[in-house]
């Protein structure tokens, strides 16, 4: 007997046959602007006007800010336009995977930025990679970029937080308390202030940041100052869009002896990291060379 054929899925659900003659169709993932229409490129008022299908968070804005553009979804032809949001996007991941199996090109857009960064858009990537399905970006404007180099931290390191969970955050943000490299978030404007006064508690109430709102709209605003400064300003100016951008943590003198340094490398082994790798590690957290570490390590006892 012959055993069945097994093909990719999204969530459980079949994919279609990959021996297919049809040539699959390219999947575009498109960065709107984030606040000033004029940032929209002509490539993405191309792609806008040339789209078989279009899947949009929310079609309405997605129709009126092609209309600001003045540009018409499809053409002359139109576009399919299809809803595409957290609560459909498994469903609509494999719709559109199929559609794309089938030959159809699919441009993917949500109300302001990149898809799959904090929305949806990833699920429906991982499904085109699996499944072989040709993938491009058109590159758009970005706030967690935007909002870094306005806020007069440190941009030679950084991490993308994205929204901080509306449980566990106190043990969250704990685990980022000694991250170094400086953090970017979104946060709801409700919600500002009650995680700017939890951040104050876990990295301290000085530690430097920048709240930045409304990233190139007519009431763009960037305020810095310490966490503590920063929550008390926030219980009555946090109003729309929010990207908020905190200083790595500092590091001690403690940590830069001998002792310090083979601490952290025994920290990076028990959680299994091997000691080689532990050392490139630490010498790349303290911007040391490895022979230093290494010599830390060995002439350091342990217990």
């Amino acid at each position: 007997m012959l055993e069945p054929t097994s093909y990719p899925t999204v969530d459980g659900g079949p994919v279609a046959d990959q021996h297919s003659d049809t040539r699959p169709g390219t999947l575009t993932l498109a960065g709107l602007p984030i606040g000033h229409r004029d940032d929209a490129t002509p490539r993405l008022r191309a792609a806008l006007e040339n789209a078989e299908i279009i899947a949009a968070e929310d079609t309405r804005r997605l129709r009126q800010f092609a209309a600001r553009l003045g540009v018409r979804p499809g053409g002359e032809n139109g576009a399919r336009i299809v809803s595409y949001y957290d609560a459909n996007e498994r469903d609509r991941a494999a719709e559109l995977l199929a559609d794309l199996e089938a030959g159809h090109d699919v441009l993917v857009v949500t109300d302001a930025g990149m898809p799959g960064v904090s929305d949806p858009g990833y699920r429906l990537v991982t499904a085109c990679v699996a499944a072989d399905v040709p993938i491009t970006v058109i590159p758009g404007p970005s706030a967690v970029t935007t909002a870094l180099v306005l806020s007069g931290l440190p941009t030679d390191r950084f991490c993308f937080e994205g929204f901080p969970p509306r449980r566990g955050l106190a043990g969250y943000l704990a685990e980022l308390a000694d991250e170094r490299r400086t953090m970017v978030f979104f946060e709801a404007p409700h919600r500002l202030a009650a995680t700017l006064t939890a951040m104050a508690e876990a990295f301290g109430p000085d530690r430097p940041a920048a709240v930045c709102r409304e990233l190139t709209k007519t009431y763009e605003e960037v305020r810095r100052g310490g966490l503590a400064e920063l929550a008390a300003w926030a219980a009555d100016h946090a109003r729309g869009e929010i990207t908020l951008v905190v200083r790595g943590a500092e590091r001690t003198a403690a940590e830069a002896t001998p002792e310090g340094l083979a601490a952290a490398v025994a920290a990076h082994e028990n959680r299994g990291v091997p000691r080689k790798q532990a050392i490139q590690q630490v010498a790349k957290d303290h911007g040391l060379p490895k022979r230093e570490v290494y010599d830390a390590v060995h002439r350091t006892p342990r217990d």
